[in-house]
């Protein structure tokens, strides 16, 4: 099982990927539907983190697919632009969340 990240900035999705988690970088609400819709076709993939704008562009959708669906589960991270963290906030929450220090 792995991880998967839906990102709407590259420096997101750049530390994701040097924690070994792939992913791709978009921008519009039909393309947060297109990757959300790959990544559930993957068996392979467990956990889908989104980030936070994204998420605001498609929240009834991906709140439907959490109450929804068993798999993958969909996790909403902070990005570089997020509500007021300190700006190492998405280094400590893959610190936290998979033990990789980045």
């Amino acid at each position: 099982m792995r991880f998967y990240v839906i990102s709407d900035n590259v420096d997101t999705q750049v530390g994701m990927r040097l924690a070994g988690i792939e992913g791709v970088v978009v921008h519009e609400a039909n393309e947060v539907r297109q990757a959300l819709q790959t990544a559930m076709d993957q068996e392979d993939i467990a956990v889908v983190l989104i980030t936070e704008t994204l998420l605001s562009l498609c929240s009834e959708m991906i709140y439907n697919l959490k109450l929804n669906r068993k798999r993958p589960l969909i996790v909403e991270i902070p990005d570089r632009h997020g509500n007021g963290r300190t700006k190492d906030s998405i280094t400590r929450y893959v610190r936290e969340a998979i033990g990789v220090k980045i």
